[in-house]
Parts: structure tokens; C-alpha cells; sequence
């Protein structure tokens, strides 16, 4: 036989193209319409069922009595006291972790150095560490009985129960995701534009301003917005060493553990909503920024093909 008997023409038609034989192999081998269809209806109503369900029911209990209701859940004292000692744990734990994402990922992919898989190792703990454990570490750390809680106390220095545990509970659980984000974007681009720099008389600093930032924005950003986003729902951790303190040491998730405990539904469930509101935004975000890492490891994949 002919392989031209095999090959559809360009001009064939799509029914001449599904009678080849690669055609018929396809068909084969492919499931049924009606099994597609039945996937993508599961999938579908799975996700009504896990996500869009639960999270219309937020929205429809914060605003179970009105928005006068809503907004003075959410303009309450204690409320915004949440709020704003959830937006300074972020706003300290976010920056510590970029600045060492960005230095492991350096090391990690720039060098080969003794105990090389032992850092990444570590930069994985949070990840199989409870976020309970985390915090009764630091609890046996700044505690009363702790290693260093009797020198904490002598001194008048207030870390367990206080703003500090809470931020570095934050930065534990927290720290991996920029790392975790840069490590195979920077692996996948290599090293020859850096080593390029150095050849051409450029500092360490310049190279890393003009030539590696540059490469590995959509990576730091995307870690970004998932460590702000965890670091904004982190409970765990957080509510061991807090001490749940109204209006002094309760962050977001705390509030709203407190206000469903005194069966402030309507309150809980409102300031619930920020944080389902900071989900949504958070997966958009995540979306936009995939877009732009795909495009740049194919610019990458591109021009390394090239040569």
C-alpha cells in the first residue's frame, strides 16, 4: 500500500480525513462524545459544588441583613484592628521572604556549594511541617519554659503573644513560596546572559538589576502574590502564639474563628468575605501572571533553539 492512501490531502475535506486510517485510529483510541461531555459535567458540578456553592453562601450570610448590616461587621473596632495587624504581618513577612527567595534561588541555581540539597530541603519544611507544630516551636522557644523565655522576661521583651510571634509564625509558614517559584525559572534560563555581564566588565550588582531581574519578573511576582495570599489566610500557626487577644493580637482568620464562636454569624461571615474577596483577586492575579511565565520560558525555549 501507497502511504498516500494513508496521508489526506491538504484540500480533503474533514470527512475524507476522518475515513484514512490515521483517521479511524483516532476514533479508536479517542473517547466517545458522550463520555467527554459526561467528564466535563462532573468536572463542572464538582466545582460548583466545592467552590462556587460554598463561596456564594459567604457572600449571601454577610449580607443576611443588609448592607448596614455588612458594613458595620466589617467597621467594627475589633475588626479593623484585625485587619490592620493582618496587613503588617504581610506587609513585613512579604518583603523578608522576596528578598530571600531571591538569594536561594540565586544560590541554588547560580553555584554548586557543599550542602546544596540540603538548603532546598529546608526551603521545603514548611511544606510538610502542621502550621500548629510550626507555632508550638516558637512557643518552646519564647514560652515561659521556653529556651530563651526566662531572658525574655528579665528583660521586659514581649515576642510570645505579641506582634513579633505572630510575624515570624507569618514568615516561617510563608517562606518558601518565592523560592519554590524562582528556583525552575531561573534553572530554565541558565546562566550565559549573567556570565556574558561579567565577561563585558559589568558588576554583580548590575548584572543582577539589568539582566537577571529583569528575567525573572513574572516568577518573583507570581510568588509574590501567593505568599501575600497565604500569609493573609494563615490560621495555624498564627493562633498558637497569638494568645487571641481582641483587638490587640487576632488577625483576619482569628476574628472571624471568634466571632462564629459567639455565633456572630452574620459578622463572621462578613469579614469572611474579605478574605474570599482576596481569593478571587489572588486566582486572577495568578492566571495573569502563568500567562506572562509561559511566555517568557518560550521566549527562552526560543532562543535557545536558535542556537
Amino acid at each position: 500500500m501507497s502511504s498516500s492512501s494513508a496521508i489526506p490531502t491538504p484540500g480533503a475535506s474533514v470527512k475524507e480525513a476522518a475515513n484514512t486510517p490515521g483517521g479511524r485510529l483516532n476514533r479508536a483510541v479517542g473517547e466517545p462524545a458522550w463520555v467527554r461531555r459526561l467528564l466535563i459535567g462532573l468536572a463542572i458540578l464538582s466545582l460548583a459544588v466545592i467552590l462556587l456553592v460554598p463561596l456564594a453562601a459567604v457572600f449571601h450570610q454577610a449580607f443576611h441583613k443588609g448592607f448596614a448590616g455588612y458594613w458595620a461587621a466589617i467597621t467594627a473596632p475589633d475588626t479593623l484592628s484585625a485587619i490592620r495587624l493582618t496587613l503588617i504581618a504581610c506587609a513585613i513577612a512579604v518583603p523578608l521572604n522576596v528578598v530571600f527567595g531571591v538569594a536561594a534561588a540565586w544560590c541554588i541555581t547560580k553555584f554548586d556549594f557543599p550542602g546544596k540539597n540540603f538548603l532546598i530541603t529546608l526551603i521545603d519544611l514548611p511544606f510538610s511541617i502542621s502550621p500548629v507544630i510550626s507555632g508550638l516551636v516558637f512557643v518552646l522557644l519564647f514560652g515561659a519554659q521556653g529556651f530563651i523565655g526566662p531572658y525574655l522576661i528579665e528583660h521586659d521583651i514581649r515576642i510570645l503573644f505579641a506582634v513579633p510571634a505572630i510575624v515570624l509564625a507569618t514568615v516561617f509558614v510563608t517562606f518558601p513560596f518565592v523560592a519554590r517559584e524562582l528556583i525552575p525559572v531561573m534553572q530554565a534560563q541558565g546562566t550565559e546572559e549573567e556570565t556574558a555581564s561579567i565577561t563585558l566588565g559589568a558588576s554583580g550588582w548590575q548584572t543582577f538589576w539589568r539582566i537577571t531581574l529583569p528575567n525573572i519578573k513574572w516568577g518573583l511576582l507570581y510568588g509574590v502574590v501567593l505568599c501575600n495570599a497565604r500569609a493573609m489566610g494563615e490560621f495555624g500557626a498564627v493562633s498558637v502564639v497569638s494568645g487571641h487577644i481582641r483587638g490587640e493580637t487576632n488577625t483576619l482568620p482569628l476574628h472571624v474563628e471568634i466571632l462564629y464562636n459567639e455565633y456572630d454569624f452574620t459578622g463572621a461571615f462578613a469579614v469572611a468575605s474579605l478574605l474570599a474577596f482576596l481569593a478571587v483577586v489572588t486566582l486572577i492575579a495568578k492566571k495573569i501572571l502563568e500567562r506572562g511565565i509561559r511566555a517568557q520560558l518560550a521566549e527562552v525555549n526560543a532562543s535557545k533553539g536558535a542556537e
